[in-house]
């Protein structure tokens, strides 16, 4: 089975808007999701120029789903959504 991937933003507008808040989840998603789930930081998500003005940082990206002012209950929900589906 592959690993869901999980990028934590960490970029300036994604550190300024609170990104270091979500550092938790690099404790709290392997003793959830074990090998199941791996979780990286990114340097960019380049989500900040996006055309959507109801998006948000800071930002995750869960595979290829984006989570906008992600908080650390928000990307757990969207994470057991996508773990149930595998």
């Amino acid at each position: 089975m592959e690993s869901i991937e999980v990028k934590i933003c960490s970029g300036t507008t994604c550190f300024v808007m609170g990104s270091t808040y979500l550092n938790e989840l690099y404790e709290i998603i392997p003793q959830l999701y074990g090998d199941k789930v791996t979780v990286k930081p990114s340097l960019c998500l380049g989500q900040c120029s996006s055309s959507d003005k109801h998006s948000k940082a800071p930002y995750v990206k869960i595979d290829d789903e984006y989570v906008s002012q992600a908080t650390i209950e928000k990307v757990l929900d969207v994470l057991k959504k996508k773990v149930e589906q595998v």
